[in-house]
């Protein structure tokens, strides 16, 4: 998952909207034959207000039949299964993308009146409550009702963001995909998993909706063209302040141009790039890559 580090160039591109190639594939390797598999994966991006798709593949090896649905949160998931011997399986997603750039969070939104009134509650609830990854607790609610009082909506969610970064402390490797906000931020390090669900026990304690954000960051605000560099996925929130802004916890900058929208949920438990079950050894992951190029 990726971090920019202090300092780097943050909002990507004023202006102008990008396209870009992202090519995403994920290897596995299984002790013994797998005789037969059920596979979901959520890596093609999303169409919508600020993001268009131009086209989208995905290919898995050994070759299969897949079909696509879009799920309760609005995700297209490719599904595919395979019930022919194998110990190898790979899963390839290609995409162009045309991405959009930031904008500021909303100047008429909701007072926090508006956000306590039962239309909001019974609208978003599902972004209000705690989840498993994004736990309550005690000290973290108190400090979202300390930040909620300095200012409004919109200012509260940038003020939190820029908490969890003083917070956490970007650590590859320092957490799992089962590591809780509540964890992290005990340990004051993590991914940008981390960032991302601490941002989102504060905002619902404040009482903002907020979902989790699923999809690759081209690393460089100052691509080059037809370059193509390594990447990561990568994980942000979006807050329903009048409409949902996007910003960027872990790099403390709003969602522009360098951001692919693939999956948005509760948490990461919604948004997973693979999951699946099968019948045979143990596997062992070959591992993840993402190339991500600017094609304009």
């Amino acid at each position: 998952m990726t971090s920019l580090g202090d300092g780097a160039d943050g909002a990507g591109g004023a202006g102008e909207g990008w396209q870009i190639s992202v090519e995403h594939s994920t290897g596995y390797r299984y002790a013994s034959p797998v005789v037969s598999s059920y596979n979901e994966a959520r890596i093609v991006p999303q169409t919508g207000t600020r993001q268009l798709t131009v086209e989208a593949t995905v290919r898995t090896e050994p070759v299969s039949s897949v079909y696509r649905y879009w799920d309760y949160w609005g995700t297209q998931v490719t599904a595919f299964d395979l019930h022919v011997p194998h110990t190898e399986l790979s899963v390839t997603g290609r995409s162009v993308v045309q991405t959009a750039p930031a904008e500021p969070p909303p100047a008429d939104g909701p007072d926090w009146a508006d956000l306590a009134g039962p239309d909001v509650a019974d609208r978003y609830i599902e972004f209000l409550r705690p989840t498993r990854s994004t736990p309550g607790h005690e000290i973290l609610v108190g400090t979202a009702r300390e930040l909620a009082e300095a200012g409004g909506p919109a200012g509260t969610v940038t003020d939190i963001c820029g908490w969890v970064r003083d917070q956490l402390t970007y650590r590859s490797g320092s957490t799992a995909v089962s590591t809780s906000a509540v964890q992290a931020w005990e340990q004051r390090a993590g991914v940008c998993q981390d960032f991302a669900h601490l941002a989102l026990v504060l905002l619902r304690a404040a009482g903002i909706p907020a979902r989790y954000v699923s999809g690759y960051l081209h690393p460089a605000g100052d691509a080059r063209i037809g370059e193509t560099v390594v990447g990561e996925s990568h994980a942000w929130i979006e807050a329903w302040i009048g409409e949902w802004w996007g910003f960027d916890p872990t790099n403390g900058i709003p969602a522009g141009v360098r951001h692919v929208v693939v999956a948005r949920g509760r948490d990461y438990d919604d948004v997973p790039p693979i999951t699946g079950v099968y019948s045979g050894g143990a596997p062992t992951a070959l591992g993840v890559t993402v190339a991500i190029t600017r094609l304009r």
